[in-house]
C-alpha cells in the first residue's frame, strides 16, 4: 500500500515519527525491564538481575524484519521479540526474562506506553483549539448570520454562538479523553490466563497483583483492579473517546466547508501558499483543511466500529478480536492528532466575512423574519391573516429588491388601512431586522465562555 501518498498525509507527522516499529520495540523492552525491576524489588529474582538485563539489552539492535516475520507464526509481535531478547541475554539471565508474563501482557502494555504521549499531544491541541475559539466567540457574539435547519434558511443566530458550539463540542470531548489520561492508561499483567500463574509463592498469593501494581508505577501507567485480557473496557473507552473528539472536529470542518461555498462566502479557511489550489481551475480556493479533517475523522469512525465489534472476547484470551484492535487503535490516535493539527490552524486563522453573512440574511427579501413579523401582527389581524401578510410582504421585498419593512407597511395600508396606524414604523423595522431577533445568542456566548474557562 502506498502509505506515504494515501494513508499518512491524514496523520500527524510528529506522531508518526514517534510511533515507528522501533518505538514499539522500545515500549516492549521497557515493559520487560520494568517487570524485572519489579520482581527484583519483590524478591522474586536475584538482586542485580534487572540492571544486568538493562545493560545487555538497551543497546541491542533487534532485527525488525525477523520480528515482523515471526508475527505470522506466533500471531503477535511479542512472541518473536521475547525470543530475540532471550537469545541476546547471557545464559544466567535467560531464566528471569519475561518471567510470569504472557505475550498479551507485553503487547497491551507496550501499546499503552506508546499511546500515553499521544494523549498529551491531543490534549495540548484541543487546548489550542479552545484558545483560538474564545476570541472568535467574543468578537462575533453580536455578528448576525442565518441559522439553517435541514440545509435551509431558518432564523437568525450569531456567528459567535456557532463558534461556541464548535468549542463546546471539542472541549467536552477533551475532558472525556482527559479523564482517561489523568490516572494513566492501564498496565496489562496477568500471565497466561490472567491469574498470575507461576507467581503463586506459598503465603504470597497476592504477589502477582503486587507485581502488577509495581509494574504500572514504573511504566507511568495506572494499575487496573484486575488484569483485563478479555475485559476490553479500557480499549472501548479509549476508542470511543477518540471517536468523540473526531466527531466534534468533523462538525467544525463540515460547518466551515459549507460556509465557504462560493454562493455563501461567509468564512474562508486561512490563506497559505498553495493551500486549497485546484489541479485544473486556478480560481478555486478549496477548503482543503476541512477536507483533511473530515477524511481523517471518517477513518477514525470506521476504526472505532472495528474496535466496538471486538469488545466481547472469548473466555480468558481473545482469538482474533484482540488482534483486530491494534492497528485501528494506533491509527485512530495518529489520524486524530493530524485532524486536530488542522483544526487548530483552521480556528486560529479563520477569515470571517460579516458582510456576506448580512447579505445572506437578506437573500429571501426578509422571509427569514416572517415569523417575528407575524407575531407582531397577530393580535390585530389574527394568526392566519398575519401569517399570510408577513409571507406576501417578504415575497414582494424579494422580487422588488426593497426593504421588508417598506413592503410590509405598504401592504398594511392597502389591505388594512384602518389598522395600519396602529403599527409604528419603528416596530415594523424592529420586527423585520435580523440583528434584533437573535434570541439568547449573546447570553449563550457568555455562558459558553464561562464554562470553557472554568
Amino acid at each position: 500500500m502506498p502509505a506515504d501518498l494515501i494513508q499518512r498525509p491524514f496523520m500527524s507527522q510528529h506522531a508518526l515519527a514517534a510511533s515507528r516499529d522501533e518505538d514499539f520495540i522500545a515500549a516492549m523492552l521497557a515493559f520487560e525491564l520494568a517487570l524485572a525491576d519489579t520482581q527484583e524489588a519483590e524478591g522474586g529474582i536475584p538482586a542485580g538481575t534487572a540492571e544486568r538485563m538493562r545493560e545487555q539489552l538497551e543497546g541491542h539492535a533487534f532485527d525488525m524484519s525477523a520480528i515482523a516475520a515471526g508475527i505470522a507464526r506466533g500471531g503477535n509481535a511479542a512472541i518473536p521479540f521475547v525470543k530475540a531478547g532471550r537469545a541476546a541475554l547471557s545464559d544466567d539471565l535467560k531464566r528471569y526474562w519475561h518471567l510470569g508474563a504472557t505475550s498479551q501482557d507485553v503487547v497491551d502494555s507496550a501499546l499503552m506506553v506508546l499511546l500515553t504521549p499521544r494523549l498529551a499531544s491531543l490534549d495540548a491541541l484541543l487546548l489550542r483549539c479552545r484558545r483560538a475559539a474564545l476570541p472568535l466567540m467574543q468578537a462575533h457574539e453580536r455578528t448576525p448570520m442565518v441559522g439553517r435547519t435541514l440545509m435551509q434558511q431558518a432564523l437568525p443566530i450569531t456567528f459567535g454562538v456557532k463558534v461556541a458550539h464548535w468549542a463546546l463540542g471539542l472541549e467536552q470531548a477533551r475532558r472525556r479523553l482527559a479523564a482517561l489520561a489523568r490516572p494513566g492508561l492501564p498496565v496489562q499483567f496477568g500471565g497466561a490466563v490472567g491469574v498470575h500463574s507461576g507467581l503463586d509463592e506459598p503465603g504470597r498469593e497476592g504477589l502477582g497483583l503486587s507485581v502488577m501494581d509495581g509494574l504500572a508505577e514504573r511504566l507511568g501507567l495506572s494499575a487496573p483492579v484486575l488484569p483485563w485480557h478479555t475485559d476490553r473496557q479500557p480499549i472501548h473507552a479509549l476508542a470511543t473517546a477518540f471517536d468523540a473528539v473526531a466527531g466534534a472536529a468533523e462538525k467544525l470542518a463540515l460547518d466551515v466547508a459549507l460556509m465557504t461555498q462560493t454562493e455563501l462566502g461567509e468564512v474562508s479557511e486561512p490563506a497559505g501558499e498553495g493551500m486549497g489550489e485546484s489541479s485544473s481551475m486556478p480560481h478555486k480556493r478549496n477548503p482543503v483543511r476541512s477536507a483533511m479533517i473530515r477524511g481523517a475523522c471518517r477513518q477514525i469512525h470506521g476504526h472505532t466500529s472495528v474496535i466496538l465489534n471486538a469488545t466481547a472476547q472469548p473466555l480468558e484470551r481473545g482469538l482474533g478480536e484482540w488482534h483486530a484492535e491494534w492497528g485501528p487503535l494506533v491509527d485512530s490516535a495518529l489520524l486524530l492528532e493530524g485532524a486536530l493539527e488542522q483544526a487548530a490552524v483552521l480556528l486560529e486563522g479563520l477569515e470571517v466575512h460579516g458582510e456576506a453573512m448580512r447579505r445572506n440574511l437578506a437573500v429571501t427579501g426578509g422571509a427569514i423574519m416572517a415569523e417575528p413579523v407575524a407575531r407582531l401582527l397577530t393580535p390585530r389581524l389574527g394568526p392566519d391573516a398575519a401569517k399570510g401578510l408577513a409571507a406576501e410582504a417578504a415575497e414582494q421585498a424579494r422580487r422588488q429588491g426593497g426593504a421588508y419593512a417598506d413592503a410590509l407597511e405598504a401592504l398594511l395600508v392597502s389591505r388594512h388601512g384602518e389598522l395600519a396606524a396602529e403599527f409604528e414604523r419603528a416596530d415594523l423595522e424592529a420586527a423585520s431586522d435580523p440583528a434584533l431577533y437573535l434570541g439568547s445568542s449573546v447570553a449563550q456566548v457568555a455562558r459558553a465562555i464561562a464554562w470553557l474557562e472554568c
